[in-house]
């Protein structure tokens, strides 16, 4: 039984270490190429590096008005010279697209301010706008994640950003945002 059982420990311990090979982060910069072929899209940083991203059928795209069938086709619309912030994971040398935001000037909403405060469990950020006002943001999924990483670096209060958002249900959902 011992042997059975080390045995199996043998053999799932190097599918339990592919699994913690997936690796989440974000990218933001212009489509440079689209590739429906292969489902792929390239996307130029500001300081030039590029990178290539597959397109799966989990990949959600926000801030893309397109109607029709370019909102159906497999990249859901996502076209070159849009600027847009991609959520990835990364498997090996591969980066999947899990998330594409437009947050170009006909994508996303966006605000400029400073934060104020992020909420209890990183699930909100409160923006103080130029006019004064403050601003209430729900985190998306995606968002959260690199929002604490990104703002809870000793800046959280004072961080002057650009939130990038839709409206969901009478809330402001963050989907991106940058340090100004």
């Amino acid at each position: 039984m011992r042997q059975l059982g080390a045995a199996l420990l043998f053999f799932l311990l190097p599918l339990t270490l592919m699994a913690v090979e997936d690796v989440a982060g974000v990218v933001n910069g212009t489509v440079k190429k689209v590739d429906s072929t292969t489902k792929t899209i390239v996307v130029r940083t500001a300081d030039g590096v590029e990178h290539t991203f597959h397109f799966v059928g989990r990949t959600a795209v926000h801030g893309v008005h397109k109607t029709g069938e370019a909102s159906k086709d497999a990249l859901h619309g996502v076209e070159e010279g849009t600027e847009v912030a991609v959520h990835y994971t990364t498997k090996g040398t591969e980066k999947t697209a899990e998330e594409v935001d437009n947050i170009g000037k006909d994508g996303l909403k966006a605000t400029e301010g400073t934060v104020t405060r992020m909420g209890s469990g990183g699930k909100t950020i409160v923006v103080k706008t130029a006019d004064g006002s403050e601003e209430t943001y729900h985190f998306a999924s995606r968002a959260a994640s690199t929002a604490g990483k990104s703002i809870a670096k000793g800046t959280e209060k004072s961080a002057k950003v650009t939130v990038y958002y839709t409206e969901e249900a009478g809330h402001k959902v963050a989907h991106f945002f940058k340090k100004t």
